[in-house]
């Protein structure tokens, strides 16, 4: 749908991004932080000390159940790396941050964050940049859409729409309005919510007893 591309053009801008799927790769990488238990969960896909994603992927998006393990490995890690990311982003004091996240709407996110902009093209436009990537099929792409809501519907439940199926100039243009427009609107979720209060988290910490 172009987010790498919206992405880049945040971080050009000064806002900081955290990318989830970065996150994953980082996890899946040499020396990476899940490599242990996603090769014990699934043996046949590692490769030289890291995980072979292409191998995963094609394990994963071909058996729900395998799936449903895969993400209760990685997104414990990668909502840490969020909350990581979050802290050093409201020590810094800064006003605005984006979050970089596949299936927002499907995991119900979007009740974390102030405002939802969707990355949007045609589909033949997705599929023409889906299968130009290395390893991919027209049945993984087809798995992958399964797993996501309707664009139609994203659009209609998002704040902001960022039209990345034209020329790149339409989407940078929509994102820098998109900026000077939210670097002055006051925050529910942001940066309200950071760093978390001591109290909450002294009150977790009776519990536990």
């Amino acid at each position: 749908m172009g987010k790498s591309t919206a992405a880049a053009t945040f971080r050009a801008l000064g806002v900081p991004v955290f990318d989830a799927d970065a996150a994953v790769h980082r996890l899946l990488a040499p020396k990476g932080a899940a490599v242990a238990e996603v090769s014990a969960a699934f043996p046949a896909c590692m490769r030289d000390g890291a995980i072979d994603r292409r191998a995963l992927g094609r394990v994963a998006f071909a058996d729900p159940a395998a799936l449903a393990r895969l993400e209760a490995i990685l997104h414990p890690r990668v909502r840490a790396a969020e909350r990581r990311f979050l802290a050093r982003c409201a020590a810094a004091r800064r006003p605005l941050v984006v979050l970089d996240i596949p299936l927002l709407f499907e995991t119900a996110g979007e009740r974390l964050v102030d405002a939802v902009a969707v990355a949007s093209a045609p589909p033949f436009v997705q599929a023409q940049r889906v299968l130009g990537r290395a390893g991919m099929t027209p049945e993984r792409l087809a798995a992958i859409r399964a797993r996501q809501m309707p664009d139609a519907e994203k659009r209609r439940k998002a704040d902001f729409v960022i039209p990345t199926g034209l020329e790149r100039r339409h989407a940078v243009a929509s994102i820098v309005a998109l900026v000077d427009r939210l670097r002055g609107r006051p925050g529910r979720a942001w940066p309200g919510r950071w760093p978390p209060q001591p109290r909450k988290l002294l009150g977790r910490r009776h519990l536990r007893r």
